[in-house]
């Protein structure tokens, strides 16, 4: 099977706003379909992929009443790995009723928002945070937050920068009710 969608998660997750997709290491993750990852145990691919040749488990013929998946999305309401799972629903249900493609789109706006605070505003432990809050915020908001940022770190140093960028996300999360954490 030909995989188009590389960084779209057989279960509806966005590779592209996982911390380890911005590794700058060996075990960078290129996403969740990348050849190293399809050799990782995941029962998602194994299923869709292998046996049933569908790239997201919300295109199966089975998806509504598959156990594996309702489970992981169950725990998905509650927990997190390494990467926010806050909006996984919303992912789902943006995937069947857009498709992949316009999802796909999407993410990549994210993910540029993303690359853009971490070149700018890093202080070397912010990623999780700002992947986060790319998961979690409408992209208006993240633009509106990085703009204002930038705004108001100029001739700050990376710390102070980092500071800045922490507090503006902090700000529209309470405002909002966002939560920019990872649920363990």
């Amino acid at each position: 099977m030909k995989i188009s969608h590389v960084e779209v998660g057989v279960c509806g997750l966005s590779c592209r706003l996982c911390p380890a997709y911005y590794r700058e290491t060996k075990s960078k993750c290129e996403g969740c379909k990348s050849e190293f990852r399809m050799g990782a145990p995941c029962p998602f691919h194994n299923c869709a992929i292998k046996k049933k040749g569908v790239e997201f488990c919300g295109f199966c013929d089975e998806n509504a009443t598959c156990v594996r998946w309702r489970k992981f999305r169950e725990m998905g309401k509650q927990h997190d790995s390494i990467v926010c799972y806050q909006k996984l629903e919303d992912n789902i249900d943006f995937i069947q009723k857009n498709g992949v493609e316009e999802f796909e789109k999407q993410q990549k706006t994210r993910e540029q928002l993303v690359r853009s605070m971490l070149s700018e505003f890093n202080d070397g432990r912010s990623k999780t945070l700002y992947c986060i809050a790319a998961t979690v915020l409408e992209i208006g908001e993240l633009e509106h937050v990085l703009q204002g940022a930038r705004e108001k770190s100029v001739g700050f140093d990376p710390k102070q920068k980092a500071e800045v960028m922490h507090s503006l996300l902090d700000k529209i999360a309470a405002n909002k009710n966002y939560l920019l954490k990872l649920r363990k």
